[in-house]
């Protein structure tokens, strides 16, 4: 039985071993996950009756077209104290015209989140 494509790059899971690894035929895009692959658990889990996983797996299926060094930063932007409600209004922009507006829209809700709690840094 095949298991099917699992990373970004569409191989075979099944091609991808230590021995592939070894022999230099492995990429990263190989083991980094397929956004179809995180839709189909997201559906799954709606499936299952689990609504917020779901929405985190197809906010995640968002991210993988962005390079890791911009996920990285956007989670230490959404850390308290560390943007401002502009920052994050401006970066969640960016992100719906960048076709992810699930992840922009949590980044809305954080930014209104912050600013009833105190928690944006000052202008």
């Amino acid at each position: 039985m095949n298991p099917g494509p699992f990373g970004y790059s569409g191989r075979d899971v099944g091609e991808v071993t230590l021995d592939a690894v070894r022999r230099g035929e492995v990429t990263i895009d190989d083991v980094r996950i397929n956004p179809n692959v995180l839709a189909e658990q997201a559906a799954v889990a709606t499936d299952h009756g689990n609504p917020n996983l779901a929405a985190n797996l197809l906010r995640a299926a968002e991210l993988t077209s962005l390079p890791d060094d911009e996920v990285m930063a956007l989670y230490e932007l959404l850390r308290p104290y560390r943007a401002t409600a502009t920052e994050l209004a401006t970066r969640a922009d960016e992100l719906q015209v960048r076709g992810a507006p699930r992840t922009a829209a949590l980044v809305r809700e954080a930014a209104t989140a912050y600013v009833r709690r105190g928690l944006v840094k000052p202008a």
